[in-house]
Order: structure tokens, then C-alpha cells, then sequence
């Protein structure tokens, strides 16, 4: 991927447009169809490429950091 190339994925059961070289302006989407739609008007504006990496949908939201401590 070029500098400012947008690539379109799943993460952790969200997508997500990240930006090449800007990780300041990746973003994150509830459905895959408004990250795509997102993703490629986005590369329209910026005169980039938009690519859409394809995978299983999961339907689960995970969130990395599970919280710690001691249960009361």
C-alpha cells in the first residue's frame, strides 16, 4: 500500500478503514457496507486507492483489554 492508500477491514468484529501512513485518520464502522461506502469516497477525495480485505464475519464485538481486579 501507497501512502494514503485506505484499506477496508475487519477488526475485532467492527471494521475499519486505515489509512496508510495516517492512523490518525482510520476509522471505525458498525457494518461492513458503511466502511466500504466510507472507504472508497474517502480514496475518491484523496486521490488514493481503496482496497477491501475480505473475511468471516464473527457478529461478536471484542474489546482486547478485559478488566482486571478483584471481584467483590
Amino acid at each position: 500500500m501507497a501512502e494514503g492508500d485506505i484499506e477496508t477491514r475487519s477488526n475485532r468484529g467492527q471494521w475499519e478503514n486505515r489509512v496508510e501512513g495516517h492512523p490518525e485518520r482510520s476509522q471505525s464502522y458498525a457494518s461492513r457496507d458503511e466502511a466500504i461506502d466510507a472507504g472508497r469516497l474517502a480514496a475518491e477525495e484523496h486521490g488514493t486507492v481503496h482496497t477491501v480485505v475480505e473475511s468471516e464475519p464473527t457478529g461478536v464485538i471484542t474489546d482486547e483489554e478485559a478488566p482486571t481486579g478483584d471481584p467483590a
